[in-house]
């Protein structure tokens, strides 16, 4: 036996030996308690509870110690037995005990004798007291590693909300998203191996994807052994991460073996516990594997199920919170799984059903589940108490002996009402289809509850679908709610849409989208708003947002942080798309922007403290909805790097190309700034992924036609800031797509101007040396005038052609063919070929190549003290150099300003190199013109001659050998650089010591930089100084004393000899190590650094020529034609249509063009089908893929399986059926012949000794309890709520009456029901409160007694011992209880009702019937909704409820329409508050408008308005899941089947 410690008093310096707290180190230590404030976190995945606030496993800190030690005792008690009264049983140990179960000297000092109890027998109301628990704080199961958890001893009638606060608040649990109750055997528990797995993973399965907490009864025994195996598993298979999952006991402090070891008084932190199943006895053990514990104490010990109240009210305290889940806030759901179990599962079992709470039944698991399970099918009145006798003897064979005939009463009846409620009870059996997994099976058990449960309207679907979001559970939700049984309107779904989006659930999304949301009514501008706002804050994005508004902040002098608004958004976009791209949401005026009202859902959905309810709840007016909702929704997944989700957004989008390029780009940015490297890797892929759609969709385009496929590179799309896709792909770098044959084929056809392509740059160059040949036909000229035909020499010839890294005509269809046209005209001809880029790019090198060759030959030969003709053509050259670099640097056709355009400008490397030579050559122009600077001039020109023939190089960049090698040229470089870093290590080193060594006190610092790095430096490549080994050294070659600047100062010399005196080995061996470092190891790094630099281009030649060749292209694409210097002509001309005339800059159409609306339409109209003619294509090639066949080859193989298992059963149910059926046919001919024989006994023939036997009266009860599952349910032919075993409004419980003992008429010995009658001091009529001879000989039954009638609407009833008995039958409780009369208690319900009409005034049908409308109310103090009706006082016509409803005045007008009324109903009411001797009788009245211009309705509903503030009165529309009161609802079946109505 346990042994519970004394209330003693403890000091605080006694504390630590009392209660030694082991959980001080700070390494230990959690975050602090504020940390744990309850914040709905919508960021979390649904699949395990939130890691920030989960702190069960590990040790408090401080902080959190002395708030829960100071916090528990002020609000959980504890009881303690304050009264010893020797008990007739003893303990295990064979002392004597008290009533409550303990020893003596386990009770307090003060309870041995009382004198205020003195004399008095043990009543655990008085003589048990409550006072501050004493066992609290962490509990660390010893010898099973570093196994932690939370407990907690509280008194069994705490009440839940304090429990729940402790568990959310102080132990930092979030609450959960569902409830898991699991209930059952505790003692010799045996599961089948199969169905052990099955429940072991789908449990945790469901527990893990749903984020819920599972409560069982904490003992390490039975099935909460089994539940904690389950999450052991789990979480040795998962990673910390996912392996997070809330297991509570809520276990009897009084039946926990070792529990001594968790009380102190100040907490244990840790206390330690032992798992002792060997000698536990009949106690038990705690489960090692559960996270936090309840133990319930009464003050008693060695007692079980004194936990199962209070876990009833926590359970049920808990399924009433809210919880925002995935932008969905719902009730917490609860279901109750039952394995084994014996009459406390049983009672658990009811409990749960009279609560609402679904229970999902494991078949085969034994016991009560399997009682349940058995007979879940039949009809309530088949299951009788002689089934339930036979199926106890069949699972319950070894106690079988303990069930007495009470007992089998009670179970009967209990299992009768488990089974009445079907719509919360499920059945799990193993191989059912579509409930393969226990995890599906508690799902569709709660959604069947739901779907079943009264509800107004639509609520019942939108909780479903709610639960089903907040669970993440797209198959439950596909199988279960979207079908066709409600038929959804794609408005409804705009708030768990959004809640879907935010919570990052692609599969829900998708699922919406195909029931029909459109995103151009889903998208507003406030749901972007509302999207954003609720960004996940880890999010690289969301960052920079939050800088973007301090900057306003700090901008606008405010101390309140602005909320987010589009143009934030768009500021932060325009960053990451480059600012080429124009704002995508302008900055709105500081008008208020109209609004539209929007129809939404009545139900709440919240994210962090917003409603999505109110999003799309607005006054009436308009919306601004946005240009593109899809490209919007797109970015906002995107930036998020939502891959899954993106990639449906993306299927939706109909700029699709230029969207994935975007999405690439913006991908891309993000990815230089993300400080994780897995992010970064992520976003890189995926924006890989976007750049192989673009190509793919491009690709498509462009096999289709040619021509529309390069108008795609070239539109102007305004949706993505008037941009366009070969811009983009620039812009992100994009050389897979820019290198694509259909844009190197239109690069192609820009760089040849109005020529054709096929022109031959021999051609070119002859026309371009003597101009007259363009007027014969050397060169030809291309006009888009007729299709299908290429321009060649031969003609109208067609031939196929492609460039190089283009598609060959073998994968790719011909391209559009162009007609050959001759221009008319000379200047026409002139104008076309000296304005093709191709043609200004070679006059522009001969131009350049003219002025190095001038140039060299001014610096070398005719460099003058006076500058000659040529020098001053040279200059006059470079100024035109100077104002066409001028002319790139101003030149801004789209409108990006000055400072943009320069930072552009001075991006480009090769416009670096033309600055930094301008600026030289001006420098050493100013010195050559200044007479004492002549010669140091010459030499700065002579620099600036290196640097513009360096310049040479970027026109290199059109050859496809050469172009490559440039840009190798360039990454060597940077090779380089970071080299030198090494080499300067070794030879700093190496030359700071040499000269050390050799020379004493160098003074001068020219000598000592030649002697450190430049001697140094050239040892590297072999000139090895002479003297450095003292062999060839000559004192001549050097200054003794340093005083001769033309030679370096002597080493260090013997003063006899003139010899050196360093030591010559250690100079040669360093002079070794170093050349071995430098030029063995060094230099072949920096040969290999080479090699991958080379390799690594070379691989890509194709993409980087094909790439760069495209600013070259657009360079003199947009240059002007005459090279320098008549250029200048040029500028002059561009000076005065733009200076002079106001001209702004356009671009040409070529690479920039904006289509006309009906051209643009159809334009993306064909690359929309396009784009899914690719994505099918994409998913056939998912679907010829090795592994994914391997895959749909295993799924099939399991589904055959499966198949053929379900098979096996059915045939098996089929013999059984025939088996049956079988046994039906004998049993009938047995009675036949047993009849026939009796007959002719009768008659006569034969005697009862002759007569032979036919079957056993054994085998004939038998065959009646067989078949009792064939008979249709129907409606129940006794009253079965004036039987619930509980009474409402007491504590009084009811004799339990099955449904065959109703009837007076049927024997039933065992009855004795109690007897309760309550006093009602608000009455001035009623019936004597006990019910004594005397008082009841008074009354006058079955007629009118004064005021009150007792006449029955059914006729006399019977009348014993004075009191009347109830004409339909046992009710299991005799007196009056909560009415006020024996015998019936009239009522009056009126049933007023309309027709629901549409706006227009017209009726509503729904399954070709009218739809009603009826009146139902609800009273104060009451959660339900029910008719304006209810009992009639003595001597009154209307009852008091509906003089609540009704003003005064409208009485007599009322009385008035109930006489008009038809009258459906007239007699015995199905009430719980009926009793054996008292029931309701109502009369009620069917009350129809059926004009809406009704005048006594108008006047009704004004009537109705004025009524008690404190009601609730509604119209409502009449069907079967109204919520109302269940015999209320067989009133309103009579009447819409009076009025032919839909119900």
């Amino acid at each position: 036996m346990a042994v519970r410690g004394r209330r003693t008093k403890v000091l605080p310096s006694e504390l630590n030996k009392v209660c030694p707290e082991r959980g001080d180190d700070p390494a230990t230590h959690p975050r602090k308690m504020s940390d744990f404030e309850v914040v709905p976190n919508l960021q979390q995945s649904s699949s395990s509870v939130s890691k920030t606030r989960r702190k069960a496993h590990f040790p408090m800190g401080s902080n959190e110690k002395e708030n829960l030690i100071s916090w528990i005792p002020e609000n959980i008690r504890k009881k303690e037995c304050t009264y010893f009264v020797e008990s007739s049983q003893t303990s295990d140990s064979g002392r004597i005990v008290c009533e409550c179960g303990y020893l003596r000297e386990q009770h307090l000092e003060d309870a041995a004798k009382p004198p205020i109890f003195l004399g008095k027998e043990w009543d655990p109301s008085r003589h048990i007291q409550e006072m501050p628990t004493d066992a609290f704080g962490d509990i660390h199961f010893m010898g099973l590693g570093q196994k932690m958890g939370k407990y907690v001893r509280v008194s069994s009638d705490t009440p839940p909300r304090v429990i729940y606060h402790l568990m959310t608040q102080h132990w930092g649990l979030d609450a959960p998203n569902l409830l898991i109750s699991v209930t059952g055997g505790a003692k010799n528990f045996v599961m089948k191996p199969r169905l052990k797995n099955i429940f072991r993973q789908g449990l945790v399965k469901v527990a893990q994807t749903t984020g819920a907490w599972i409560i069982t009864g904490g003992s390490h025994t039975g099935v909460m052994k089994q539940v904690g195996e389950a999450v052991r598993d789990f979480i040795l298979s998962c990673s910390h991460k996912e392996s997070e999952i809330v297991t509570i006991g809520i276990a009897t402090w009084g039946t926990v073996y070792n529990r001594e070891s968790l009380i102190c008084p100040m907490g244990g932190f840790p206390a330690e516990y032992i798992l002792d199943e060997e000698n536990q006895g009949s106690l038990s053990c705690l489960d090692s594997n559960h996270s936090h514990f309840i133990l319930v104490d009464d003050g008693t010990h060695g007692r079980y199920g004194v936990e199962i109240p209070l876990r009833t009210r926590l359970e049920k305290f808990i399924s009433e919170q809210t919880k925002v889940k995935g932008g969905v806030a719902i009730k917490i759901p609860i279901v109750c799984v039952v394995l084994e179990g014996g009459p406390g599962t049983l009672d658990t079992v009811y409990n749960a059903i009279a609560n609402g709470t679904p229970c999902v039944i494991v078949e085969g698991s034994g016991r009560v589940a399997d009682v349940i399970a058995q007979v879940a099918s039949l009809p309530v009145p088949k299951i009788t108490i002689a089934l339930i006798q036979k199926k106890l003897s069949v699972f319950f064979h070894d106690t079988y002996e303990l069930f007495t005939e009470d007992k089998l009463v009670e179970w009967t009846k209990k299992i009768q009402d488990i089974v009445r409620s079907r719509q919360l009870l499920t059945i799990f059996r193993e191989g059912k289809y579509g409930q393969q997994d226990v995890d599906v099976a508690i799902l569709q058990a709660l959604f069947k509850a739901s779907r079943n449960q009264d509800h107004f309207g639509r609520e019942n679907w939108d909780h479903q679908l709610k639960l089903a979001v907040a669970w993440n559970r797209v198959d439950i939700a596909r199988s279960e709610i979207f079908t066709d049984d409600y038929e959804w309107k794609p408005t409804d779904l705009h708030p768990v849409m959004a809640a879907a989006l935010i919570s990052n659930k692609p599969e829900f999304v998708k699922l919406f989208l195909e029931q029909g949301v459109r995103l151009k009514e889903f998208v507003t501008w406030d749901t972007l708003v509302y999207l954003y706002d609720n960004m996940a804050p880890s999010c690289l994005f969301h960052s920079k947002l939050q800088k973007v508004l301090l900057e306003e902040r700090e901008h606008t002098a405010g101390s309140k942080m602005p909320r987010i608004q589009l143009h934030h958004v768009s500021q932060v976009l325009r960053e990451l798309l480059g600012c080429s791209t124009q704002p995508l949401y302008p900055k709105p005026k500081h008008t208020e922007r109209p609004r539209l009202s929007i129809p939404v859902p009545h139900i709440k959905l919240n994210v962090q403290g917003s409603s999505l309810r109110s999003l799309y709840k607005r006054s009436a007016g308009r919306v601004t909805f946005t240009m593109d909702p899809v490209r919007d929704l797109l970015i906002w997944a995107v930036v998020q790097n939502r891959k899954e989700l993106a990639e449906i957004i993306w299927a939706q989008s109909q700029d699709c190309v230029v969207a994935a390029l975007a999405c690439s780009k913006i991908l891309k940015e993000l990815a230089k700034e993300e400080e994780d490297t897995d992010t970064t890797d992520d976003m890189l892929a995926l924006a890989e992924q976007y750049e192989h759609k673009a190509i793919g969709v491009f690709t498509d385009c462009y096999r289709k036609d040619e021509e529309r496929a390069q108008k795609l590179l070239t539109r102007v799309s305004e949706a993505w800031g008037k941009t366009t896709c070969l811009q983009l792909a620039l812009e992100a770098k994009n050389m897979t797509f820019v290198s694509h044959g259909g844009v190197q084929a239109f690069l192609t056809k820009v760089w040849w101007g109005k020529m054709c392509v096929d022109n031959g740059l021999w051609r070119v160059i002859a026309c371009m040396l003597f101009f007259p040949l363009l007027y014969t036909s050397l060169i030809t000229f291309r006009y888009f005038l007729q299709p299908g035909h290429a321009c060649t020499k031969a003609g109208w010839e067609k031939v196929p052609w492609h460039l190089p890294g283009q598609l060959s005509p073998a994968s790719t269809p011909a391209p559009r063919r162009e007609k050959r046209l001759q221009p008319v005209g000379c200047l026409t001809r002139l104008r076309a070929f000296f304005t093709a880029p191709v043609v200004i790019f070679h006059m522009n090198i001969l131009s350049y190549f003219t002025f190095l060759l001038l140039f060299a030959y001014v610096l070398m030969v005719d460099f003058q003290p006076l500058p000659s003709w040529w020098e001053y053509l040279i200059y006059f050259w470079l100024f035109s150099l100077v104002c066409e670099e001028t002319r790139q640097l101003l030149y801004d056709p789209d409108g990006f300003g000055v400072v943009k355009m320069a930072s552009l400008y001075f991006k480009d490397f090769w416009n670096k190199l033309d600055i930094c030579a301008i600026l030289v050559f001006i420098t050493g122009l100013t010195c050559r013109l200044i007479p004492s600077t002549l010669y140091p001039g010459r030499i700065i020109l002579s620099l600036a001659f290196i640097i513009f023939c360096l310049r040479l190089m970027h026109i290199f960049t059109v050859s496809k050998t050469l172009g490559p090698k440039i840009i190798i040229v360039k990454r060597m470089m940077k090779d380089v650089f970071f080299f030198l870093f090494l080499l300067a290590v070794w030879v700093v080193s190496f030359g700071v010591a040499k000269q050390a060594i050799l020379i004493h006190n160098e003074e001068r610092v020219e000598w000592l930089f030649r002697g450190v790095v430049y001697h140094s430096y050239l040892t590297i490549f072999g000139q090895i100084p002479s003297y450095i080994d003292g062999v060839n050294f000559n004192i001549d070659q050097c200054s003794p004393n340093g005083t001769d600047p033309y030679k370096p100062k002597c080493p260090e010399t013997n003063e006899d000899n003139k010899k050196p005196i360093f030591p010559e080995w250690l100079t040669v061996i360093l002079l070794c190590l170093y050349l071995l470092f430098t030029n063995i190891l060094l230099l072949n790094l920096l040969i290999a650094m080479f090699n991958y630099t080379f390799q690594q281009v070379q691989e890509h030649t194709d993409q980087i020529w094909k790439f760069q060749r495209h600013d070259l292209i657009e360079e003199y694409h947009g240059r002007p034609p005459a090279p320098p210097p008549f250029i200048l002509l040029n500028h002059l001309q561009i000076l005065v249509w733009r200076g002079l005339l106001r001209r702004p800059a356009t671009r040409h159409k070529l690479l920039k063009e904006k289509l006309e609306k009906n051209e643009e339409a159809a334009l993306l109209s064909w690359e929309m089908y396009l784009k899914e003619s690719y994505l099918q294509h994409q998913q056939c090639q998912e679907k010829q893929n090795t592994e994914q066949k391997i895959r749909d080859i295993a799924q099939r193989v399991d589904m055959l399986a499966e198949l053929l298992d379900l098979d096996r059963l059915k045939r098996t149910g089929l013999v059984e059926q025939k088996l049956v059926s079988l046994e039906d046919q004998v049993h009938q001919s047995t009675q036949a012949l047993r009849w026939i024989m009796q007959v002719l006994q009768g008659n006569g023939f034969g005697s009862g000794e002759d007569l032979p036997p036919i079957g056993s009266s054994k085998a004939s009860e038998t065959k009646e309890v067989d078949l009792e599952g064939k008979a249709e349910e129907s409606q129940p032919p006794y009253h079965v709520l004036a039987r619930n075993l509980l009474y409402p409004g007491s504590h009084t419980h009811r004799f339990p009456v099955p449904d065959e003992k109703v009837p007076w008429e049927v024997d039933f010995p065992l009855y004795d029901p109690p007897v309760y009658s309550a006093d009602h001091k608000d009455m001035a009529v009623q019936d004597p409160f006990s019910p004594s001879l005397e008082s009841l000989l008074k009354i006058n039954y079955n007629t009118m007694d004064g005021l009150i009638d007792r006449q029955s609407f059914h006729g006399l009833y019977a009348v014993q011992d004075g009191l009347p008995l109830n004409p339909m039958g046992r009710t299991g409780l005799r007196g009056r209880g909560r009415l006020r009369c024996f015998g019936p208690n009239h009522a009056l319900h009126p049933v007023v009702t309309r027709w629901r009409r549409n706006l227009d005034g017209s009726i509503i049908r729904k399954s070709l019937k009218k739809m009603l409308e009826v009146l139902v109310a609800q009273y104060p103090l009451s959660d339900v909704w029910a008719l304006p009706g209810g009992s009639l006082e003595p001597g009154e016509t209307l009852p008091l409820k509906l003089k609540w409803i009704l003003r005064r005045e409208f009485w007599s007008q009322f009385q008035n329409l109930l006489k008009q009324g038809t009258e459906v109903h007239k007699g015995y009411l199905d009430d719980p508050r009926n009793t054996d001797n008292a029931w309701v009788e109502t009369v009620a009245v069917s009350v129809h408008f059926d004009n809406q211009n009704d005048v006594e309705m108008k006047r009704l509903n004004s009537f109705l308005q004025g009524c008690d503030p404190e009601l609730c009165i509604r119209w409502q529309v009449l069907d079967k899941r109204i919520p109302l009161h269940a015999n209320h609802k067989e009133l309103l079946h009579k009447v819409s089947t009076l009025l032919g109505a839909y119900y």
